[in-house]
């Protein structure tokens, strides 16, 4: 995440943009020349986010164009996953940013519930119901109230594999879950281990359940479970734990086995595929991967870095989940109207395009011109995602309350990294899941 909650590699970055442009985590300014007399000129806007390292030197790129546009130069800080904790810290320590892109559905209303948003302009209101699917504008407001703008959407429906892997082992792009783990198992009798699975961060687990539960139980009780209207030891769930579990548990498919998984994180599982020495033919997760395996590791995305999408479970349709990153304005905020000015400019496809060409970003803004994408792969991705509309589904844990759907070592990101130590037990994992859902949504 991100989505939301895509781990990189953190420090400070000189970008050469040819605009005169310097970038760093630790709270530099961004600046562009040839910006007089613009219209924000001396102002500052102040944003937070959980992006770092790839994801925040391609953020600040359109940062700096919203500098050179308008004048106004930006201050970026990377919050870590705990963007709820830190961002609470600095509205009570009376330092709050004026934007922060918020990764999760379920702290975007913890936010607004505390009443610290403010309700979007009506310039970005029409962009987004000119221009984007109603689901997006759905998850981004809170009482009837549009507080959210989706910038930055993931597709986290998608297979990552290496094709000279596949084709090693004879095997093609699977078109039912079961034939993916047989497919796996293949790539494993050739030499190298099927899957990559990133388990020391929980989140990526969270996906994998989501994917095989929107399949097999469907949405209306996807749509159920997200809210808690559902309980987690319904038997639906303990069906997709125990189909998820048979991956698990697997040896032959898990790249170092289930003890291999937990000390591998997400960037580490797209290297054990893509990097200089494989170690497995296939990584599940969203669309970027993609910037992963190009930025760091070199690969041709569509040549030596390609996916399927997740395929359907049992007799269900092939799931479409989605994540994304919505950009909010704090009340709080020193400089809270310059910050909704870049909120408007956010809104444009001009800004989605500087991203979009940058690598590593899907837009749900259907203005963009598919063509700003930078390879086919990366276009098909995004057209996928766009023609999806109301049918995509917004990842799960991103909807719950952040102490349990969105909180590094508690909750279902726990939870379900000890059912990836011991997958036997399916209905202890829902009855655990259950007790620590209850707990959350009640507070």
């Amino acid at each position: 995440m991100m989505r939301r909650r895509t781990p990189w590699f953190t420090g400070c970055t000189v970008l050469a943009l040819g605009l005169g442009v310097t970038a760093c985590g630790g709270g530099e300014p961004v600046t562009a020349a040839g910006d007089s007399g613009q219209s924000l000129k001396g102002q500052t806007v102040t944003v937070a986010g959980v992006w770092s390292g790839t994801e925040q030197e391609n953020f600040q790129k359109v940062l700096a164009a919203f500098t050179e546009k308008t004048g106004a130069e930006t201050r970026f800080t990377s919050t870590g996953d705990n963007v709820s904790t830190v961002v609470g810290s600095k509205i009570e320590g009376g330092n709050a940013p004026d934007v922060v892109m918020v990764p999760q559905v379920g702290v975007l209303q913890q936010f607004a519930d505390k009443g610290w948003l403010q309700p979007l302009s009506k310039k970005t209101q029409g962009a987004v119901e000119a221009n984007y699917a109603p689901v997006w504008k759905d998850y981004g407001s809170v009482g009837g109230d549009l507080y959210g703008l989706y910038f930055k959407a993931a597709h986290k429906s998608t297979v990552w594999y290496s094709p000279e892997a596949l084709t090693q082992a004879g095997v093609e792009p699977p078109a039912t879950y079961e034939e993916m783990l047989e497919a796996g198992r293949t790539v494993s009798d050739s030499g190298l281990a099927a899957f990559s699975v990133a388990g020391q961060d929980g989140w990526t687990l969270t996906d994998w359940f989501e994917n095989v539960y929107l399949s097999q139980a469907g949405p209306e009780k996807y749509d159920a479970l997200a809210a808690h209207e559902l309980k987690w030891t319904d038997p639906s769930v303990v069906e997709a734990l125990t189909t998820l579990g048979k991956l698990f548990k697997d040896k032959q498919l898990v790249a170092g086995g289930q003890k291999g998984a937990l000390s591998t994180d997400f960037p580490g599982s797209v290297e054990k595929v893509f990097g200089p020495e494989p170690e497995a033919g296939l990584v599940y997760e969203g669309d970027f991967v993609a910037g992963v395996a190009k930025d760091q590791f070199g690969r041709k995305i569509g040549e030596d870095a390609d996916f399927f999408a997740f395929p359907a479970v049992g007799d269900g349709k092939a799931p479409v989940v989605s994540g994304g990153d919505a950009a909010v304005v704090l009340k709080d905020g020193k400089n809270a109207k310059a910050g909704m000015a870049l909120l408007e400019y956010l809104a444009t496809p001009e800004a989605a395009a500087v991203w979009a060409e940058a690598g590593g970003f899907l837009s749900p803004n259907k203005a963009l011109d598919l063509a700003a994408y930078g390879d086919d792969v990366t276009r098909a991705t995004a057209e996928s995602l766009v023609k999806a509309g109301d049918t995509v589904r917004f990842d799960m844990s991103d909807q719950a309350p952040a102490a349990f759907g969105g909180t590094k070592g508690a909750g279902e990101w726990k939870l379900l990294q000890d059912f990836l130590r011991d997958p036997t037990d399916p209905k202890g994992i829902a009855a655990k899941l259950e007790s620590a859902a209850a707990k959350a949504y009640k507070g």
